[in-house]
């Protein structure tokens, strides 16, 4: 199944107003993608019009949220259902500094409805850290049902890499997010601790504008589908 599980709607105030519900998942379609999971910053509340959107086009999804630790270290929750990623949401709320967005210059945070019609926007910023250590982020996306994925781990400021030096031997994560093979290699020979053949791998787009979502190039099994979530396909 070719997947692309990190992406940004228009919620995220980094992401092109063009990132509605409609557009994420009919331009999914278009490039060839099976699955897919919308990742905005710190929050859930766009999933629910995003799935009623998948529903129609037919794309199958998991359900995401991108954490920011007080580290500020990004971590991908990825849910097997919708039920459960919402579950999340309090737990987010509760660690938001709650500082005022600036559309103006952070960007829009729109929430729409499953026909890309504006019902609400988020007033809080959400490009922040939140007041939860990586460690603790990381038990909250296991404690409701989730997968942690660190992202982008050698590419961004907001990498574990960037922020801490290194990815810790102790943290129970469940995939590292790559650009290409050559980033795992690199990880591999900077972290001896990390067995390849025992690792979840995963390679997104991280997508902030539609021409950005993946083409269908990275492929994920069914069989490590079930062995992450469960039977959710």
């Amino acid at each position: 199944m070719f997947y692309d599980f990190h992406m940004h709607s228009c919620l995220s105030p980094c992401a092109e107003n063009e990132m509605t519900p409609n557009n994420i998942c009919n331009m999914a379609l278009i490039k060839g993608l099976d699955i897919i999971a919308v990742t905005d910053h710190n929050s859930t509340r766009q999933l629910r019009s995003i799935s009623k959107a998948a529903a129609e086009t037919g794309i199958k999804m998991l359900y995401g949220a991108e954490l920011e630790s007080s580290e500020e270290v990004h971590v991908l929750g990825l849910f097997p259902s919708l039920e459960k990623a919402e579950a999340l949401q309090p737990w987010i709320d509760e660690r938001m500094p709650g500082i005022p967005n600036r559309p103006d210059f952070f960007g829009d945070q729109l929430l729409l409805d499953e026909n890309d019609e504006p019902v609400g926007k988020e007033d809080r910023l959400l490009l922040v850290s939140l007041s939860a250590s990586l460690s603790e982020c990381v038990d909250a996306i296991h404690s409701f049902g989730g997968r942690a994925i660190l992202a982008h781990v050698l590419d961004r400021a907001n990498s574990v890499t960037q922020q801490l030096g290194f990815i810790p031997m102790d943290l129970p994560y469940d995939g590292l997010e790559i650009k290409s093979p050559d980033q795992m290699q690199r990880i591999i020979k900077t972290h001896p601790w990390i067995r390849p053949d025992s690792t979840h791998w995963f390679i997104d787009s991280d997508a902030h504008r539609l021409v950005d979502i993946s083409e269908p190039e990275n492929i994920i099994t069914h069989d490590e589908i079930k062995e992450l979530w469960g039977d959710v396909l």
